[in-house]
């Protein structure tokens, strides 16, 4: 799908209190058809993969997705594949300091625990949540026991979901989802591509809360596109349900919270064609965003 700027300014300036709020009930709007689905098919199918790409919303999406399955009288536990990282040892941290480990594979994962639990979740079994340390790289015990009940749903969120050399289970007891930005903004003779609107949203929340640079940002997405195209674009042929994550409104939120630093971007040259967009886009102040958004998930709720 594409959509021209244009046509998104002219939201913007005629109704900047309705148009983010109409973009983000229709957002709700499919996702609770999918959830519907999801809710018919939860004794087959309890356990729920969502995959997606880096700025694609996944977290917010997930806990959306529960929410409305709850208040459909269907409960939903949401859980991170980031927390099956196995441990790195000192050498691994040693080459991943020098750049020299692939931070992106699945093999990172731990394979045999996560199915292990998939299994007993499906069985409603009692397992131990483990909870990944970042700044340690070590994996610590939660304490926190997950026993599903019958009838309840767990969704497991995170880029390699859908690989199916890392989730073994039957795909006939599994129903799985793709999250990501799909539509292309026009500009003339620019189309930009969906992968730089994940990028700008990286980049906002890297800034915000991570206290990372554009150039630090875009960096390290060099490196998480390739991981991208490499292990999680392949597989998402295999989803059941796709969901596009953009919201019409969101560039105009985003050159606002630019600001003074939108001529960093002239010295990026692979975002120049996203400078040229934000250049003709109507500035929209945060105050219109809806409080259960999903971009709140990279610009904050504050």
């Amino acid at each position: 799908m594409n959509i021209e700027i244009n046509r998104i300014n002219d939201s913007i300036e005629s109704d900047p209190l309705n148009y983010p709020r109409l973009a983000d009930e229709e957002y709700t709007y499919r996702l609770r058809d999918i959830a519907e689905k999801i809710a018919e098919n939860r004794s087959e199918k309890p356990v729920i993969l969502l995959s997606g790409p880096s700025g694609s919303g996944k977290t917010t999406t997930s806990l959306m997705i529960a929410e409305i399955l709850g208040n459909m009288g269907c409960k939903a536990h949401t859980l991170s594949l980031d927390n099956y990282f196995s441990p790195l040892s000192q050498e691994q941290k040693h080459l991943a300091s020098l750049g020299k480990m692939d931070l992106e594979s699945p093999d990172r994962i731990d394979k045999e625990l996560l199915n292990s639990q998939i299994e007993a979740i499906g069985k409603c079994r009692p397992v131990e949540i483990p909870s990944y340390n970042f700044a340690e790289s070590t994996r610590e015990k939660s304490g926190i026991i997950l026993e599903r009940k019958e009838g309840e749903l767990v969704i497991f969120e995170g880029i390699h979901a859908l690989n199916p050399a890392l989730v073994t289970v039957p795909d006939n007891r599994l129903c799985r989802l793709y999250v990501s930005v799909r539509t292309r903004v026009t500009c003339g003779e620019i189309v930009l591509h969906p992968s730089k609107i994940r990028l700008l949203r990286r980049m906002i929340r890297d800034r915000l809360f991570r206290r990372r640079s554009f150039h630090e940002t875009m960096n390290m997405f060099r490196s998480v596109e390739e991981g991208e195209n490499k292990y999680i674009m392949p597989y998402k042929y295999r989803s059941d349900y796709d969901i596009d994550s953009f919201m019409p409104y969101e560039l105009g939120v985003y050159k606002g919270f630019l600001g003074g630093q939108f001529r960093e971007l002239d010295e990026i040259p692979e975002l120049a064609d996203v400078k040229r967009v934000l250049a003709n886009t109507l500035s929209m102040d945060r105050k219109y965003v809806p409080e259960n958004s999903l971009i709140k998930e990279f610009i904050g709720r504050k």
